[in-house]
């Protein structure tokens, strides 16, 4: 059974407003006038101009197409030609598209408005200049800034800083002089920034890096070559007396940084699927036809085709914001993650969270259904980044 699910009118029958999802326009192609082709001759004599003329009347001549042959091969061909591509398209649609498709009535535009309003209002604007994809703190003019730049010393030292109502995990990065978001996250074993609360209490380091923990059979030198740092700069960052260490003994490592891929999840970037059951993928995002009007309208999720009952949980933490029911989306929960992004996870059979609460990357919030507007079981999973509709699968890992 193929399960697809339509949000928003179609384009046709959308009425104009003031606030409606984009649509993609047509596109026209307009054909190109055939120019004519002039013949330029210079110094030609009759008897040439002749023999030209017969050589292009016999080319015209057009006596050759009622040979057998053409009728052999010419048009078997000509037909193959035409049948093919669209017998692949007809399979290529029936691939995506083979269980039974999901039954929208018409809906007023004003459903929609009302959800994309409630998705937008908790879009959260981000300070995204104030560092770069490796999670480097810029300064005001958009270069790195470096213990050399800042006149950091080699011993490090600690201090206690008390997040304040305001606060962004960059801009205390700033105010100590870091380079690094990560050494923040790292030192203060940060699952996701966006959990920060007025009045939690972080450890702050006087320079960026990075905590190891020694494990037994481990040296000094065996670490500086790890992290490719002397054995002189960690004797004098960490004021060690004896180069010997003791298992569990916490080593300060300048310099270091986290991996790409941990600084995203802290960062609450990186999204997981929201079921980890078997599921089957029944509608995409974008805009397609309709199967049976074959209008073209905006899908704004995606599809997950599974049993009734199947667990869904959050694809990354944050605070539900709206738990409830809509004439579309059936039972449906709205989560915000921070940094402006938000997702909905529409027809549940029954929801699991409640309005305010904090959930984890992983927390069960509900359970597959097919309420609302769906003829089968599936969850419909949306994406919003600052208000506009993203393609979840661009995020998903």
């Amino acid at each position: 059974m193929e399960i697809i699910s339509y949000v928003g009118a179609s384009s046709v029958q959308r009425r104009k407003t003031s606030f409606h999802l984009p649509n993609f326009s047509e596109m026209h192609v307009q054909r190109a006038r055939p120019q004519k082709l002039k013949f330029y001759h210079t110094h030609t004599s009759f008897d040439a101009l002749a023999k030209r003329k017969n050589f292009f009347s016999s080319l015209l001549n057009v006596r050759w197409l009622l040979k057998p042959v053409f009728y052999k091969y010419f048009i078997p061909v000509l037909a193959m030609c035409i049948l093919v591509p669209m017998t692949m398209v007809r399979v290529t649609d029936y691939i995506e598209s083979h269980g039974s498709p999901v039954l929208f009535e018409t809906l007023p535009d004003s459903e929609l408005e009302v959800l994309t309003a409630a998705m937008a209002k908790f879009a959260m604007e981000t300070n995204e200049d104030a560092f770069d994809e490796n999670g480097n703190v810029l300064s005001d003019d958009g270069k790195i800034l470096t213990p050399a730049s800042l006149g950091i010393g080699q011993a490090v030292t600690y201090s206690v800083y008390t997040v304040k109502s305001g606060d962004a995990i960059s801009t205390i990065a700033r105010k100590f002089g870091l380079g690094n978001i990560s050494t923040l996250i790292a030192i203060n074993d940060i699952d996701n920034v966006r959990t920060l609360r007025a009045g939690q209490k972080l450890r702050v380091p006087s320079m960026d890096g990075l905590i190891h923990c020694v494990k037994k059979g481990e040296s000094l030198n065996s670490i500086s070559v790890k992290y490719h740092v002397s054995v002189e700069e960690l004797a004098d960052t960490n004021d060690l007396s004896s180069l010997t260490l003791s298992v569990g003994q916490e080593l300060f490592i300048p310099g270091a940084k986290m991996d790409s891929t941990s600084l995203r999840k802290a960062m609450g970037e990186l999204f997981t699927y929201p079921i980890k059951a078997g599921w089957r993928l029944t509608s995409r995002f974008g805009t397609r036809k309709d199967p049976f009007t074959g209008v073209k309208s905006s899908h704004t999720g995606i599809d997950m085709a599974c049993p009734t009952g199947t667990p869904i949980y959050a694809a990354m933490s944050g605070t539900v914001v709206y738990s409830g029911w809509s004439n579309i989306f059936g039972n449906y929960v709205i989560i915000n993650h921070g940094n402006g992004y938000q997702t909905l996870y529409g027809h549940m059979s029954k929801i699991l969270a409640r309005k305010g609460q904090s959930v984890s990357q992983g927390t069960r919030i509900g359970l597959v259904g097919s309420t609302g507007y769906s003829t089968g079981p599936h969850l419909h999973l949306t994406v919003y980044k600052n208000g506009k509709l993203v393609d979840p699968l661009t995020l998903l890992k």
